[in-house]
């Protein structure tokens, strides 16, 4: 397991959980799920914010963020 902010653009994976609990009410209400896949598609130039793609929509997350949701990387 890893966290999000490590992964590149391109790559998927799968929400495990959270570091944080205060900032995984936040992620869940913007569809976070534990369980829900996800793919990296675009980082900013200075690595934040990242954006994520996660049920159909586009997410865009503080690289601070990003580093409190543990994810299993897709093969």
């Amino acid at each position: 397991m890893t966290t999000l902010a490590i992964l590149n653009k391109g790559e998927r994976g799968i929400i495990s959980t959270y570091l944080n609990n205060d900032l995984s009410t936040k992620l869940i209400d913007m569809g976070c799920i534990p369980g829900e896949r996800f793919s990296i598609t675009n980082i900013a130039p200075l690595g934040c914010p990242i954006s994520i793609d996660v049920q159909g929509y586009q997410l865009s997350i503080r690289k601070s963020e990003a580093e409190n949701v543990l994810v299993e990387r897709e093969k």
